[in-house]
């Protein structure tokens, strides 16, 4: 069971962790355009778009994968 003290550690370093996750897609997003990566699957035709940002999803994979084994390895 949580106590109220333990859950509220955990709620701000979640929310510290969010905020630094923010500040990375923030910062990636000055230098590069995500969405409009070349391989992001972009069709339209009349009044039909489809969209699906598969280079950038994987990019973000990627970036997420490397810093969660940075922070988390045993």
């Amino acid at each position: 069971m949580i106590d109220g003290g333990s859950f509220g550690k955990w709620l701000m370093v979640a929310g510290a962790g969010l905020l630094l996750l923010g500040g990375l897609f923030w910062l990636l997003s000055q230098f590069v355009s995500l969405g409009k990566l070349p391989g992001d699957i972009s069709w339209q035709k009349g009044n039909f778009s489809f969209y699906f940002p598969l280079a950038s999803s994987l990019l973000i994979s990627l970036l997420l994968t490397i810093l969660l084994n940075l922070f988390f390895r045993r």
